[in-house]
């Protein structure tokens, strides 16, 4: 897990190099139809969190991605808190659980950060813009 937070982090350097001032939004546009925004909605001195999330207006918004990650800078780790808006992820669950969660989800949502940040840099014609 430390691993892919450590590669996250980089990823995220790679994408937003200036991620540490506050109220700043960038929407990258993939193919068409398939546009992403980051908005950094918290910026401190060793920490910065995130919120991603897909913008396409084709699908209903409950079928669109949206996570808050938080970037540890003196760790140089980016982690998500928050996926589709459920609350705070904790590192593991029993199974089953009431909300039926799986038991590695932070794990699973953490690799479909890693993932999707590496779609974005295999596609350079991604370039961000300030919104």
């Amino acid at each position: 897990m430390q691993a892919l937070c450590e590669l996250n982090y980089a990823h995220v350097l790679r994408i937003l190099p200036d991620c540490d001032t506050e109220d700043m939004s960038y929407k990258f546009v993939v193919g068409k139809g398939l546009s992403y925004e980051i908005r950094i909605i918290e910026s401190a001195r060793y920490t910065s969190t995130l919120s991603i999330q897909q913008t396409t207006k084709e699908l209903p918004s409950y079928l669109t991605p949206c996570m808050t990650v938080r970037l540890y800078h003196d760790a140089r780790m980016a982690e998500v808190i928050n996926s589709q808006n459920t609350g705070a992820l904790q590192p593991s669950y029993d199974y089953p659980n009431v909300k039926m969660r799986q038991r590695n989800e932070k794990h699973m949502v953490n690799i479909f950060l890693a993932e999707w940040l590496s779609f974005c840099l295999q596609h350079p014609s991604a370039v961000p813009f300030e919104a």
